[in-house]
């Protein structure tokens, strides 16, 4: 690092002047104590005291804030040194390379440089300190805040415009490099019971109805070579999959359609669960358990009372395609061997190919068997579909253009079923690297009732 790079700190280094007299051997330490307690910022260096404007110093100074634009004004009055090193700190702390009268004035003022740096490693020490206290040094935080208002028609007595949040804070910490241990909190305002809650009728991926809670704590790390374990005491599905084989949606907005087309086959059960996934090249194999009931001591994981699921993935990664094929087995706890509609064994076909352009098309099917049928009660064989696209740097760069089809429940055989449909577009806009707004469109369309229509605009907030 070169000397002057060395002996300029950052900006913020104003903010520990206060007016003191020029020489070092009387710096007030308890007067820039004070004088960073109140904040100021350096405005016009007509604030200071004891250099003169016949000094060749103050004169280069008044060159330097000119030709830099670092102070609102020229000086008219005296200053002090170690405002004057202050300001000579502001205007080159950016600067590649300083020229002669420069570097004339840092030898000038390196007494009073040296103090201002001291000072403030003191304070970096500090904060280190106390961030070195509060995580390890491979533990990262990221998190994420959306905001969505929208709303429905078509839903009797809920066709309000809504306004709601959905906060995810996730730590992700690394013990050997190789492993990861990964803690969700997550919390969010949407109510169940509404359109766009789990059991509503236009159930959003972001929906998350409940207070301030653990949603994830899991343990990934390698086994040898080829082999990944996961094991989490609060797990989902896809967590422990060594494939997701869909690249839509970009921006999710109908849950329905964010599954690869195989909603039995990926039901994203969560609760207590373990897995191990084998890679070799392009081939990626998966064997998955998860316990929805593994923390409820009446009925635990691997047992009757229990629900259950076992899932099985096998895919192949090209260069530019995805496929998988994946088998759940789910067992709903079901005890008494009769119709449950979540007692079933599910397959699923899905894949994904990126064209050249930034184009990416998505495709899944699936099939659904219950154990037991009642085709009173609608459980039986179901079969499931999508197909979703997403234009990456549509219109602009950074913004994303998707839209999708496919089934809006399980379709059946039967004899006068409509085979109802969702259908959804969206476009996802980046304001800024952290920041993105997406507004969306969709209709939901129901067996043997009014479709339902509707419309938000998401913000995400990441950080």
């Amino acid at each position: 690092m070169k000397l002057f790079q060395q002996l300029l700190v950052a900006p913020a280094a104003l903010g520990l002047m206060a007016p003191m007299a020029a020489n070092a051997a009387d710096l007030n330490l308890n007067g820039v104590s004070d004088y960073s307690a109140s904040s100021e910022e350096v405005k016009s260096i007509s604030q200071f005291s004891d250099l003169y404007p016949t000094d060749w110093a103050y004169q280069a100074l008044t060159n330097l804030a000119e030709r830099h634009g670092c102070v609102a004004a020229t000086p008219n009055g005296s200053i002090s040194r170690y405002e004057a090193a202050a300001l000579l700190n502001k205007c080159l702390s950016e600067v590649a390379q300083v020229t002669e009268e420069e570097r004339r004035l840092i030898n000038e003022f390196a007494p009073e440089l040296a103090v201002i740096k001291g000072r403030v490693d003191s304070l970096e020490g500090t904060v280190g300190e106390f961030e070195a206290g509060q995580f390890s040094g491979t533990t990262k935080l990221s998190g994420s805040t959306k905001f969505v208002i929208g709303g429905v028609d078509g839903v009797t007595d809920k066709e309000a415009v809504t306004f709601n949040y959905d906060t995810q804070i996730a730590l992700t910490s690394s013990f050997t490099g190789e492993d990861l241990l990964k803690t969700v909190i997550r919390s969010g305002n949407f109510s169940n019971s509404d359109p766009f809650g789990k059991d509503g009728d236009a159930f959003l991926e972001t929906a998350f109805a409940n207070d301030l809670e653990i949603h994830r704590s899991f343990y990934q790390f390698p086994v040898g070579d080829s082999l990944t374990a996961t094991v989490g005491a609060v797990v989902r599905q896809d967590d422990m999959l060594g494939v997701w084989p869909s690249s839509y949606p970009g921006d999710a907005i109908l849950d329905v359609l964010t599954v690869a087309g195989a909603s039995a086959a990926y039901p994203l059960t969560m609760g207590s669960g373990a897995g191990l996934t084998w890679t070799n090249e392009n081939i990626s194999a998966t064997v998955a358990f998860v316990s929805e009931n593994g923390s409820d001591a009446s009925k635990g994981v691997l047992t009757d009372e229990g629900s259950d699921d076992v899932t099985a993935q096998l895919a192949w990664v090209g260069d530019n395609f995805t496929v998988a094929a994946a088998y759940t087995s789910a067992d709903a706890g079901n005890k008494t061997n009769t119709a449950n509609k979540d007692d079933y064994d599910a397959w699923g076909l899905s894949g994904v190919y990126d064209l050249d352009n930034g184009v990416s098309i998505s495709a899944g099917m699936g099939w659904k068997t219950p154990d037991k049928e009642d085709d009173a009660g609608n459980i039986e064989d179901e079969t499931t579909w999508t197909i979703g696209v997403v234009w990456s740097d549509f219109g602009v760069e950074g913004n994303n253009l998707g839209v999708a089809v496919g089934t809006a429940e399980g379709h059946r055989d039967d004899s006068g079923y409509d085979d109802p449909l969702a259908y959804e577009v969206y476009y996802s806009m980046a304001v800024s690297d952290s920041v993105t707004v997406t507004p969306s469109l969709f209709t939901i369309e129901k067996d043997g009732a009014d479709d339902i229509t509707g419309g938000l605009v998401k913000t995400t907030f990441s950080f």
